[in-house]
């Protein structure tokens, strides 16, 4: 007893000497090129990943109430959203699991059995029965002794897991906010055009009934009433068009908050929705608040902590075992200190050979380490060029927008001007065609680039990592 005591106190000893072992390489996130500034607009600092801070609801700066309502059914019954949670909540559960491998385990054991002896059984017993009962009872405790850090790193590399798939709810929370805001305005930008194809159709309507009236009269050739109705059916054919997409926008809207397509449906409306001013000289925490760019860096943390892992295998595993209880061949009163018996002690495992199976495992974690930090190079990378593309696209939209609204004017007036002439037999009916096409397709473009801005408003928030507040704000 006194020896196997000191071998324990021995490990023991060597448990608190090696305890802060770790072969984990030291953590070291990739460096990814960056500018001074953004190419297009606004100032640009390297940023670390603080996914943690609030992002607000940011879809409020639209001003559209029932924008407000349907992000707050998505939020209560996305699938796509319950799917990213269940996955954060298995991860962590996950992680709960390895932590307890840090702890002692502790078995209560029992078991009652009928046993019978061998005839034939070497060097047995001459005055052994051949039939015997056995009860037994007793507890069982076992703790492995982390020398080399092997479940520590194991407890990081899944605490780290946990946390990338926290980041990717979060993630999955903005991107499925994103595309309800980018549906719900594309939608009301097709209303908008669903209003201008039907204020089209009855002014082609009275435009045909001109002609008509004018080729009863003679004074119109046949060609002109034809010219007249092909207007008039193209704008119907266009307008019905647009009710097919809006009706596809609808649908994928009701698949965002977990509604049955066919029982949802949105009135249209023709309120335009306030374009949110983003500050032009974007703080560096915006983009310090992307929830993908935190998860690629915290899966490195991961990977890394892996190769610690595959590291320990070279070295012994020492586990601390104690065993407590009773054993009896009598059923009544077993348990009694005659019967009792225990074990203690340490045991030591170390894997000699193994045809490079351990030396295989450390190069497949170090190039698992390397894909992750390859990975997050191509995160941050393409946030970078999701910012620069956002930020070029509201600014051109917004110049495009206003140059297409001033050619509208232009288009209309020289649409008055065509039916002024045509009435007066000054002009050909063709000039009046020519003018309606210019007209619906310059109307048409201007009220697509205003849809355009505002949906690039919403991929340059989504790039930025959600909202801001007013003291995020440069200026402020």
């Amino acid at each position: 007893m006194r020896a196997n005591s000191a071998l324990a106190g021995a490990v023991l000893v060597a448990a608190a000497t090696l305890s802060g072992c770790a072969l984990a390489p030291p953590l070291k996130i990739p460096d990814v090129p960056t500018a001074a500034a953004y190419k297009e607009a606004g100032p640009w600092i390297a940023a670390q990943p603080e996914d943690g801070l609030p992002r607000g609801d940011w879809w409020k700066e639209y001003r559209d109430p029932e924008l407000d309502a349907l992000q707050t059914q998505l939020i209560e019954h996305s699938p796509d959203l319950a799917a990213a949670l269940a996955r954060y909540d298995e991860a962590k559960a996950y992680a709960d699991q390895t932590r307890s491998g840090l702890f002692p385990s502790l078995a209560l054991g029992a078991d009652t059995e009928r046993d019978g002896l061998s005839n034939m059984r070497p060097l047995r017993p001459a005055a052994s029965a051949n039939n015997y009962n056995s009860f037994t009872v007793g507890v069982q405790a076992n703790y492995e002794l982390d020398l080399w850090g092997r479940i520590r790193n194991e407890v990081t590399a899944a605490r780290a897991q946990a946390q990338a798939y926290q980041a990717d709810l979060e993630s999955a929370r903005l991107s499925l906010q994103a595309q309800l805001a980018d549906d719900y305005i594309e939608l009301r930008g097709l209303d908008q055009q669903i209003a201008l194809l039907n204020e089209t159709v009855n002014a082609y309507e009275k435009a045909l009934a001109l002609t008509q009236a004018r080729h009863a009269g003679g004074i119109a050739a046949g060609l002109d009433v034809a010219r007249a109705q092909t207007q008039l059916d193209t704008s119907r054919s266009l307008a019905e068009q647009t009710l097919a997409q809006r009706a596809v926008s609808e649908h994928a809207i009701a698949a965002l908050i977990g509604e049955s397509a066919s029982e949802f449906s949105i009135a249209p409306r023709l309120t335009a929705l306030a374009l949110p001013q983003v500050p032009a000289g974007v703080p560096s925490t915006l983009v310090q608040r992307r929830p993908d760019i935190a998860a690629a860096q915290r899966r490195i943390a991961a990977s890394n902590a892996n190769v610690g892992v595959a590291r320990a295998a070279f070295f012994p595993s020492v586990t601390l075992s104690a065993a407590l209880g009773y054993q009896s061949t009598q059923a009544g009163s077993w348990i009694t200190a005659p019967n009792a018996l225990w074990s203690i002690g340490p045991s030591l495992l170390l894997s000699l050979f193994d045809a490079g199976k351990r030396k295989a495992q450390v190069a497949q974690a170090q190039a698992a380490l390397d894909e992750s930090g390859s990975q997050y190079r191509g995160v941050v990378l393409t946030a970078f060029q999701q910012v620069e593309d956002s930020l070029a696209l509201t600014h051109h939209y917004r110049i495009a927008a206003t140059e297409e609204h001033s050619a509208v004017t232009a288009a209309k007036r020289s649409l008055d001007l065509s039916l002024t002439e045509y009435r007066e037999g000054a002009a050909s009916y063709l000039d009046v065609v020519t003018s309606q096409t210019v007209t619906l397709q310059t109307e048409l473009t201007a009220l697509d680039l205003d849809t355009r801005e505002l949906r690039a408003s919403v991929q340059l928030i989504r790039a930025l990592g959600g909202g801001w507040t007013a003291t995020q704000s440069p200026n402020s």
